[in-house]
């Protein structure tokens, strides 16, 4: 008993403000509070337990670490003991002996740390390598519908910032949520095995801990939530206002959105601040707290040490294992807030996994390329909307032709481009079938089908990397003698000469450096590179002045000769030499016909024609 009673005595932080135990105050990050927790813990279990041999391993260490955590005060005290002692060198002896093992026991912690730290990052890495491919590899897997109907941002927040936050929760709060328990369960031990009447007085406090970390946490949550929300105002009108800065100098509103500035920055002050507040008042709190249950401890430990009953070194040893006991417990209250912003983030990542993907192809899919297509294309009373209440495009019938031009004209949000993408399958029809030579488009291997088309989109997109990455997009077997040969068609050609390294020249960013319309040149060339079946072109000349179209349609002429060509175009005279032009209005074929045709009708495209040209 001499030795199990053995006193220690030591400042409040000489242990408990050990390697990962080293804590600020208590933050609590906005929460937003998940709906499937069970579904999505289990879901996110099965990448966790990928890992579970490393978990296993980084479970013992913990073990092992959190043992030798316990015996430090046991053997600090008997070194204690060994200075009270007024014995000869056999004691003093037996001091040097106890500072050894206790130098090695801080050794060994701190490479244990280490170790656990380097195990469960590691871990922690692949689960969230495997979590953003699978996520990654879900999103190019999904139809053009799905992006339609959802915000390009929001899906960037999940494949970012929500893996992200499970990333920093898996790497830093499982091995301080298992320290935590089994420190709290040893120090526990510990303390009633020196004293259950001491431990009794101890733990008085805790439901004070319980009720004040539950009463801040509430409070600073919602704080911390309108906070973030305040800082998204804030940042998007920052981004508004350096997109749209030339507009604002044009009507001289520079003081205006100075002013609108500083209202939004001073809301977020006001509300950071007292979160920032509220926050901090749970550490002074909670020594306020700590500071009365080591009072009563050291009260009625006096008692019992006038009493005989216990040693004033039992007495400090207790009192250094209530604090190991107490800190863990204020840690799990900041973990689980964390954890359940994690599973909130895991679960808007799994909502995106559980979307319907695009239909697979057929077992007996066939192959096709543009060597062996022809290019017929025939509608049957094809039909499509999001919604079955609501249709965009309604029993549109139609045949093209191998090697014809085909014109689709009509008002804005008439259906011309979605008749394109049920075309091309980034839509399936509800009702009616689509066919190429003869065929149903959903016979053929999609990749294959889509091999067949080039496009030339009104809004242009170039990849980050040189002029001659972006047009070898379009075949990547293509050699620079035939990149050049597509530039020059395309009349791409003298603009990229004149950079500093020609084809060679890196784009910024996905070329902020390039006009419109030689963004879209350069779209055009991708696509004569890539020798397509059926060319596709909406809108293609829209971001161009007049003389640079007039230089584009002559390319183009040449490159859609032998081609299936479907144009869509608001300015009608590029498309005055179509075979068919079909007249689309609120979803449906209006008319068809040639341009001459179409006149003579003086229905729709009459109207349309006189408009532009005041026949």
């Amino acid at each position: 008993m001499a030795d199990r009673n053995s006193g220690i005595n030591r400042t409040n932080s000489a242990m408990t403000q050990r390697g990962r135990g080293k804590r600020g105050p208590a933050r609590f990050a906005p929460v937003e509070k998940p709906k499937r927790i069970r579904e999505t813990l289990r879901r996110l279990g099965s990448y966790f337990f990928q890992e579970k041999k490393a978990l296993c391993t980084v479970f013992g260490f913990v073990l092992l670490d959190s043992i030798i955590s316990l015996l430090i005060p046991y053997f600090i005290g008997l070194a204690i003991n060994q200075i009270g002692v007024r014995a000869g060198a056999v004691h003093f002896s037996m001091l040097i002996q106890l500072l050894l093992v206790l130098a090695v026991f801080y050794l060994a912690d701190g490479l244990l740390t280490f170790i656990q730290g380097w195990l469960m990052a590691s871990a922690g890495q692949r689960m969230v390598v495997a979590l953003r491919g699978s996520l990654f590899e879900k999103l190019q897997k999904l139809p053009i519908s799905f992006f339609d109907r959802h915000n390009h941002g929001e899906i960037m927040s999940r494949l970012t910032n929500d893996i992200e936050n499970i990333d920093v929760t898996i790497s830093q709060s499982t091995v301080q949520l298992m320290n935590d328990v089994i420190m709290i369960a040893g120090s526990l031990v510990m303390m009633i095995w020196i004293s259950p009447s001491l431990t009794l007085a101890s733990l008085i406090m805790v439901p004070l801990v319980i009720i004040l970390t539950k009463t801040i946490a509430v409070r600073t949550s919602k704080l911390f939530v309108e906070q973030q929300k305040e800082l998204g105002t804030l940042n998007g009108h920052i981004e508004e206002s350096i997109s749209g800065l030339s507009v604002i100098k044009a009507f001289s509103h520079e003081q205006k959105e100075i002013e609108r500035f500083t209202q939004m920055n001073q809301r977020l002050t006001d509300v950071g601040m007292h979160a920032q507040i509220w926050s901090g008042y749970l550490m002074p709190l909670m020594n306020v707290i700590n500071n009365l249950g080591f009072a009563a401890v050291a009260s009625v430990g006096g008692f019992l040490a006038v009493k005989k009953m216990i040693t004033i070194g039992m007495i400090a040893s207790f009192l250094t294992y209530s604090r190991q006991f107490s800190r863990p417990l204020n840690d799990v209250a900041s973990i689980f807030n964390t954890l359940l912003s994690a599973i909130a983030g895991a679960e808007r990542v799994f909502d995106i996994m559980e979307q319907k993907e695009e239909v697979p192809d057929q077992i007996n899919a066939r192959p096709i390329s543009s060597k062996t297509c022809k290019g017929d294309i025939d509608f049957y009373n094809v039909s499509f909307g999001y919604s079955p209440k609501r249709m965009i495009v309604k029993q549109v019938s139609f045949h093209a032709r191998a090697g014809e031009t085909i014109a689709l004209v009509g008002p804005t949000g008439a259906g011309k481009t979605t008749l394109v993408n049920l075309l091309t399958r980034f839509y399936e029809p509800n009702f009616g079938s689509i066919r190429v030579d003869g065929i149903p488009i959903t016979n053929y291997r999609r990749a294959d089908y889509r091999s067949l088309f080039g496009m030339v989109l009104q809004d242009t997109y170039l990849f980050h990397g040189s002029f001659k990455d972006n047009l070898r997009y379009g075949r990547l077997d293509a050699t620079d003698e035939e990149i050049k040969r597509a530039a020059i068609a395309a009349h791409a050609d003298s603009f990229i000469m004149a950079t500093e390294h020609g084809y060679g020249t890196m784009l910024q960013g996905s070329g902020e450096n390039l006009s419109e319309g030689q963004k879209q040149l350069l779209t055009i060339a991708r696509a004569v590179l890539s020798n397509p079946a059926i060319l596709i072109m909406d809108e293609a000349t829209s971001h161009v002045d007049t003389q640079t179209e007039h230089e584009i349609q002559e390319g183009m002429r040449q490159l859609m000769s032998g081609r299936t060509s479907i144009i869509i175009a608001h300015r009608l005279s590029t498309i005055r030499h179509a075979d068919l032009i079909l007249v689309v209005e609120d979803g449906m074929i209006a008319e068809q016909g040639r341009h001459e045709e179409l006149l003579e009708k003086k229905g729709i495209y009459f109207s349309m024609y006189s408009d532009q040209f005041s026949v």
